[in-house]
């Protein structure tokens, strides 16, 4: 293997925990700050089904963002670190300076830039259909966000059910970390594909385990600090965008082997829950700052994989 494709796996395993970490809230914030389920079984739960997801839904996926993206057959693997350092480093400093990006787009567009500066062919037809699908997504959570959140209130005595609610909520919260696991796992071990470090179902593995260990282990911090500045949530706005957060983006997954953005769905969630309510439950100055970050994110993430990948050959 040597010592670029050790490298490789160390930076792709940091780069697991460090996103196991940072969605503990976007997959059981609402559950837990609701008190529908305690910290240590939320985040026990959230790890299992993280590593089941990321192990045996993420083939696909897997496979677009190795085989896909460019055309390569072989990928040094300094080279492959050098695309999993860029987008770790800005998916960290972007988290830092609390600006909303998408590790996501920041990954594809690293490999993009990596591919032009090594002189490969990059696959443009891929990227622009994982673009529309990541336009697509959070217009369909603004639907479904405000179709199911309508849908709760007429369901009978849902709203004077807590238990009822909870239930509902725990099951979203699950379903949101199976499908976190099986989307963004590929953000940190689609490349050992095509630098020939693993195979297919182990890189899903691999990742799953970096990803459940930042659950468990820094997912806690990150869990009490769940606040949605997007809307003003009550019980059903906050069972409905956790469900169609999951659903969106695991239609995504398995049945396009596409992966989108989780926070853009959960936004678009809550975005069609708020709207369901009115238009004031909205806080539009933070919805457009939201959405200059989503911009930054492939800008950046091509041209700073570009110049390490220069560097690194």
């Amino acid at each position: 293997m040597g010592l670029s494709g050790a490298l490789l796996i160390l930076l792709a395993l940091a780069f697991a925990w460090s996103m196991g970490a940072h969605y503990t809230g976007a997959c059981m914030g609402m559950p837990y700050a609701t008190g529908s389920i305690g910290l240590r079984p939320a985040l026990l739960v959230m790890a299992i089904l993280v590593m089941t997801g990321a192990s045996f839904l993420s083939h696909r996926v897997l496979l677009t963002v190795g085989r896909h993206v460019i055309e390569v057959d072989s990928l040094h693997p300094g080279a492959a670190a050098a695309i999993i350092a860029a987008a770790f480093f800005l998916t960290t400093l972007y988290n830092r300076l609390k600006i909303p990006t998408s590790t996501i787009q920041i990954l594809v567009f690293a490999v993009a830039g990596a591919g032009l500066a090594l002189h490969l062919r990059v696959q443009w037809l891929t990227i622009a259909r994982l673009v529309v699908v990541w336009i697509l997504a959070p217009l369909v959570a603004i639907a479904l966000g405000w179709a199911f959140t309508l849908l709760l209130d007429h369901l009978p005595g849902f709203h004077g059910k807590a238990a009822l609610a909870g239930k509902l909520l725990v099951a979203a919260g699950g379903l949101a970390s199976l499908t976190m696991g099986a989307n963004d796992v590929s953000n940190a071990t689609a490349l050992f594909i095509p630098a020939h470090v693993s195979g297919l179902y182990a890189a899903g593995a691999i990742g799953g385990l970096g990803l459940a260990a930042g659950v468990l282990t820094w997912g806690r911090p990150l869990l009490e600090r769940v606040a949605f500045e997007i809307v003003r949530v009550d019980l059903a706005m906050a069972s409905a965008a956790q469900l169609v957060q999951g659903l969106v983006v695991l239609s995504a997954v398995v049945g396009l082997g596409d992966f989108t953005s989780m926070n853009q769905a959960l936004v678009g969630a809550l975005l069609g829950a708020g709207l369901a309510r009115g238009r004031n439950t909205v806080s539009w100055p933070v919805l457009k700052a939201i959405l200059k970050g989503w911009a930054v994110a492939p800008v950046s993430g091509l041209a700073l994989a570009y110049l390490c990948a220069i560097t690194s050959r």
